[in-house]
């Protein structure tokens, strides 16, 4: 399922209701210092994906020699803490909350519900009863 998440980011940044967000100096398009973090790790990570794949492939291999797997244990922690995948957190795209985020739109509950509630999200709709 593609979502073309790029179509909200460019309504928040233009909008002012929108939870989290004033008319206030942008110097980059995150919203806070641990967004940007986070960010950074899932480069790093991305980056790093296959080297770390192998390496733990050949560290898990019991028919490989004690001394190869041992020099892939060596060589697994020459990679940065921040290259770990366990290191990365959802947070929303839009305010940085790191808890309550709705995964098929990366937004935090507070932020989705607000743009749900103005017709800002395609394919949402209130619950009706009756």
């Amino acid at each position: 399922m593609n979502l073309n998440i790029t179509n909200v980011g460019k309504f928040v940044w233009k909008s002012q209701s929108v939870p989290g967000y004033g008319f206030q100096q942008v110097r980059n398009k995150w919203a806070n210092w641990l967004m940007i973090r986070d960010v950074k790790r899932r480069r790093m990570s991305a980056e790093n994906f296959l080297e770390r794949t192998r390496i733990n492939a050949m560290r898990r291999n019991d028919v490989l020699p004690v001394e190869i797997r041992e020099l892939a244990d060596k060589d697994i922690n020459k990679f940065e803490m921040n290259a770990i995948p366990l290191r990365i957190n959802n947070r929303c795209v839009i305010t940085s909350r790191p808890r309550g985020i709705v995964p098929e739109w990366c937004m935090s509950r507070i932020v989705w519900r607000h743009l749900a509630d103005y017709n800002k999200l395609s394919g949402v709709q209130r619950a009706m009863w009756g």
